[in-house]
């Protein structure tokens, strides 16, 4: 008798089951992903990755424009795969392998944008204290250095995403073999409760270092020559690009905590407005409010230029 357990998941009665090596015995994203969201999501995406190289170009703030870049990049592999797992002919929803790489790709994105959004908090940092110590720890949250909050927030979605990733492959290789995939899901679990408290800590730097700075930007919204209004509508949309970040990922959490075949997991409409939906916004928001334009070796604060002076608008 054979130790493998019945089939116990979705199972698209109109698309039959190849039935090959990569192949599971049910479609492991709980729906069968639609041919119209992939597509939309790799022109979208596609179109921001030539806005951010675009920006990189103009604005040369260089690491922030490569982290978007490389944002962009894993955002358009992920939906590529995806898209494979899409109805025929075009693709297998069966297929494991594109299940587990899609899922790395489009988790690890999310890192490099969060990175992108913690070198611009201490970019703005350094713009309001005029670069200079002592008023740039009055300004920072807690007064945390450039390298402190960098370490810290890179190192824990490093180790959230390691585990996510890590989660969603047991997952798979359980679901192939007709096996629980309660611990892989447990695992991917853990990963995203530590990320999403880890990321609700930065939300709370962010929030201190917008109520440290604000008599600094209102001072200089009416001495510099519009900088300081300029310099407040870049912070909100940080803050906005922020928060929808932290809104995919608490989805991400709800998602997992229901286990495999729960209601949002089973539904794509959850996928695509609360995933794919506040990503592309995000990326957007930081396009056209580029910290480079502030804060790049082009930005209208470089070269030494404080808040203070006079200069025209963008």
């Amino acid at each position: 008798m054979s130790n493998k357990a019945p089939i116990d998941g979705y199972v698209d009665p109109s698309i039959p089951n190849p039935n090959k090596d990569v192949d599971a015995p049910i479609i492991i994203y709980g729906y069968t992903p639609t041919l119209a969201l992939n597509v939309l999501a790799l022109v979208l995406f596609g179109v921001l990755l030539l806005f951010h190289s675009y920006r990189l170009y103009t604005t040369r703030l260089i690491a922030f424009s490569i982290l978007l870049v490389f944002t962009t990049l894993c955002e358009i592999i992920g939906y590529a795969f995806r898209l494979q797992s899409s109805p025929p002919p075009v693709g297998d929803p069966y297929n494991v392998i594109n299940f587990v790489v899609q899922y790395f790709f489009i988790v690890c994105a999310p890192v490099f944008l969060s990175a992108a959004i913690y070198t611009t908090l201490t970019s703005f940092v350094g713009a309001l204290s005029g670069n200079d110590p002592a008023a740039a720890r009055r300004i920072s949250p807690l007064g945390l250095t450039k390298r402190m909050i960098l370490g810290i927030f890179i190192t824990a979605d490093v180790i959230a995403t390691i585990t996510q990733v890590a989660g969603a492959a047991i997952i798979g290789a359980s679901q192939s073999n007709r096996k629980s995939p309660t611990t892989g899901n447990n695992i991917l679990l853990g990963g995203l409760a530590f990320q999403v408290f880890a990321y609700l800590v930065f939300l709370v730097l962010l929030f201190i270092f917008l109520r440290n700075s604000r008599k600094t930007m209102m001072s200089t919204s009416t001495a510099g020559g519009g900088r300081g209004n300029m310099m407040q509508t870049f912070t909100f949309a940080l803050v906005a690009s922020s928060l929808l970040v932290y809104l995919r990922t608490c989805f991400r959490l709800a998602e997992t905590a229901e286990g495999i075949g729960g209601y949002a997991s089973s539904h794509e409409a959850f996928f695509g407005s609360l995933e794919f939906a506040p990503i592309v916004v995000a990326i957007g928001l930081l396009g056209w409010w580029h910290p480079g334009r502030l804060v790049g070796k082009k930005g209208l604060l470089s070269g030494g230029v404080t808040l203070g002076s006079n200069s025209p608008r963008l």
